[in-house]
């Protein structure tokens, strides 16, 4: 048996960060039913490429991504609350990423002992709540494309929509834990995931580094606190080395048959100079 085998889950939500979440909560055997718009969600276009998709029809393979494991049907909000307000009083868990406001106007409050997982750019309150918000504009704004790239380069966003996917993975987090609560207490919770927050988060050494007075800076495939710790180019190709103890670094100058100043085998040292090593 899986260990979400028996929770059921209604997927309000579109595009990745919440179908992502939906998914995961499927891998791990939960029951989950996609509502869709009459047009379907906008990643069913986001190609090419397509491929045949669950009911046989093509589909671009992003969709196909980030819906495993889902039952889907159609649904028109607008027109069809009595339906959602049905289907909401027979699941444990219900995911969203409406702009905010919409889900309590349209639908409403949701039965106690339901975990209501709200998914949005900036939170369902603040100045910024209604802001339209895309992966991309959050790897520039919270400057993660300011540490994206080569350090002679332009602004880079990571290669996929990973703001996106780690608010999903934070989401799928907080409706774990919220069922643990449940558990104890019978209550359901109302869970604001932002991908903001889970931009500003995702930071972590860099965004302490920054409040310590270090500024991050682009730098390729190195890395800020540790040296050796990049890829390299040999003549038959590209390869990477990672250096992250004193142990490890004694290992690589002995496998390369090198040798190696003493005072190297501090990664101080090392940082200090970088170009040397």
């Amino acid at each position: 048996m899986q260990p979400l085998s028996g929770v059921r889950v209604l997927d309000l939500s579109r595009i990745l960060a919440g179908p992502h979440a939906a998914q995961t909560l499927s891998d791990l055997g939960a029951e989950v039913l996609k509502l869709e718009a009459p047009w379907g969600d906008d990643t069913r276009s986001w190609g090419p490429p397509f491929q045949p998709g669950f009911d046989g029809k093509d589909v671009a393979s992003y969709f196909l991504a980030c819906n495993r494991g889902k039952r889907i049907e159609t649904v028109n909000i607008k027109q069809e609350q009595a339906r959602i307000r049905s289907l909401i009083a027979e699941v444990d868990i219900v995911i969203e990423n409406f702009k905010p406001g919409t889900f309590d106007s349209v639908v409403g409050d949701v039965p106690p002992g339901v975990i209501l997982c709200s998914i949005s750019g900036y939170g369902q309150n603040g100045p910024r709540r209604d802001e339209v918000a895309f992966d991309l504009t959050m790897q520039a704004r919270s400057g993660i494309m300011s540490i994206t790239g080569d350090a002679d380069g332009n602004p880079a966003k990571v290669g996929v929509a990973w703001i996106d996917v780690m608010t999903g993975m934070n989401a799928v987090n907080s409706i774990l834990a919220a069922l643990y609560h449940r558990e104890k207490t019978g209550k359901g919770a109302r869970i604001d995931i932002s991908l903001w927050d889970t931009a500003l988060a995702s930071l972590v050494n860099q965004g302490h580094n920054a409040l310590a007075g270090v500024t991050p800076q682009r730098m390729g495939s190195a890395h800020p606190n540790l040296v050796p710790y990049r890829v390299f180019e040999a003549s038959d190709g590209w390869f990477a080395i990672g250096v992250g103890t004193e142990n490890q670094w004694h290992a690589l100058v002995k496998a390369l048959g090198l040798t190696a100043p003493d005072h190297w085998k501090d990664n101080s040292a090392r940082i200090a100079e970088r170009a040397e090593v």
